[in-house]
């Protein structure tokens, strides 16, 4: 197949509103910005993706965007919930230059057809491309990837700073914020950091910005009382318009990392509800040891198992399995089924599946919420713990899981998901969650969405 060239994709398109989204080079950011991008092309914008040359995403995949690489100074670096913040303070000191002169050179190249970017939607966690887009004088919007639970955090994260009680004691981890009462201190995504100051450097030059609108990846109804709170602090237009991956469900290949689809031929084969599908995102780290007290467990529980292991979390998952015992290697070859990563939206969807060990990632809390499977919450970091805590004590379609990884906690955690009682209550509640998401996907998410692309064509 031959590529068009980006010339040829700007004459081609001179009459549509021209949007650049720029994502970070994150799975969990990058999926829902492409989504986004799926759903504003469907809507009459011209798209184009404006990406870092670490983690981009495949062209190809996505035909119907422009895609504008730009330098980041990072190699092939691996990364894991523990230098995430390094990481990602390193990118926005490297990419300001970079971004600036591929910005400046791309609307170059509209001006001579006498075109021009309408906007600049950009990930919230880029917090250097507000002052970037005023300076070549761009109307920007955020786009906000985690829950807007989460973001209400960084808010409070700032009060508890001013008031001295950062940082968080190990003491007071199991009471309640008292400025946001769904959440314990453990809850919020500065807990347990190691490097908190970073952190807080990020909220506060997050909180510094004051956007023409923000976007959420959220549903009104999941999260009313949060979106409340988070309009009487900004004076802007909040549109949440998710659950993004079902509005833009016609997309194909967003995941920027290679999926194993032979899993869903092993489902086929499994009874209804039978499947427990485990995976802890494309961040989060598992130690050897972990993995063995994992596999244990599992074979143990008796259960049918997907289970998600990426490469760079064991270096032979082959040798690795064959240090196992007989039972264990028995019970996997038995009942389980290992993959480097699955189509997730597939699994969930599957009906042989009934339980997901999450890490609770925003992306994966909506895609199980969408499919109404229930929850083992296993969080690692940042807003994985608000999720989690939203999940077992707000929603009450998950279990809060903070036990260390013994094999016999393991069996119990997932038998108590899977097969009792306890477990079918959770499924039923989580069916009745999924059919209010729907529903408000033709309502107060399309209302939203609708708001949003009138917001855009007001601001040229």
């Amino acid at each position: 197949m031959t590529h068009k060239s980006l010339t040829q994709r700007l004459m081609e398109n001179l009459n549509e509103p021209h949007l650049v989204l720029i994502p970070p080079p994150f799975h969990g950011h990058m999926t829902p910005m492409l989504q986004l991008a799926t759903v504003l092309h469907s809507k009459g914008f011209s798209i184009t993706i404006a990406h870092t040359n670490f983690n981009s995403p495949n062209p190809s995949n996505h035909p119907n965007f422009n895609f504008l690489p730009f330098f980041d100074g990072l190699s092939d670096t691996q990364i894991t919930s523990k230098n995430f913040i390094t990481i990602a303070s390193t990118l926005s000191t490297n990419c300001v230059s970079p971004l600036k002169e591929t910005l400046i050179h791309h609307m170059a190249k509209l001006k001579k057809h006498d075109e021009k970017i309408a906007c600049i939607i950009y990930d919230g966690f880029f917090h250097f491309i507000d002052s970037l887009a005023k300076e070549l004088k761009l109307p920007s919007i955020i786009f906000r990837t985690t829950s807007a639970t989460n973001f209400l955090t960084y808010h409070v994260c700032a009060h508890l700073q001013n008031k001295g009680y950062l940082p968080l004691q190990d003491s007071k981890s199991l009471d309640l914020v008292p400025e946001l009462e769904l959440l314990r201190f453990k809850d919020l995504p500065i807990f347990n950091l190691t490097n908190p100051h970073d952190f807080i450097h990020i909220i506060s030059k997050t909180l510094s910005i004051t956007p023409l609108a923000v976007i959420f990846n959220t549903v009104e109804g999941l999260e009313d009382s949060s979106l409340i709170q988070l309009q009487q602090q900004y004076n802007v237009n909040l549109f949440p318009i998710g659950p993004l991956h079902m509005i833009a469900h016609k997309s194909n290949n967003i995941s920027i990392l290679p999926e194993s689809d032979h899993c869903i031929s092993w489902l086929n084969t499994k009874p209804r509800k039978s499947v427990l599908y485990v995976s802890l995102g494309s961040i989060a780290s598992w130690e050897e040891k972990e993995l063995t007290e994992m596999a244990c467990g599992l074979t143990n529980s008796g259960q049918n198992f997907l289970w998600v292991i990426r490469p760079e979390t064991v270096k032979d998952v082959s040798e690795w399995l064959e240090s196992l015992s007989e039972d264990v290697k028995l019970g996997v070859a038995e009942r389980g089924c290992i993959v480097k990563w699955a189509p997730q939206q597939e699994v969930l969807a599957h009906e042989a599946v009934g339980g997901f060990w999450s890490h609770c990632g925003w992306n994966s809390t909506l895609e199980s919420l969408c499919e109404g499977i229930p929850i083992i919450c296993h969080p690692y970091f940042g807003d994985q713990r608000v999720n989690a805590r939203l999940l077992s004590h707000v929603w009450k379609v998950g279990l809060e899981w903070c036990n260390v990884m013994k094999r016999d906690e393991i069996e119990k955690v997932v038998r108590r998901l899977m097969v009792n009682q306890e477990g079918e209550q959770l499924r039923k509640r989580a069916t009745e969650l999924k059919h209010e998401i729907r529903l408000a996907m033709n309502c107060s998410s399309s209302d939203a969405l609708n708001g949003l692309v009138k917001c855009i064509l007001s601001l040229n």
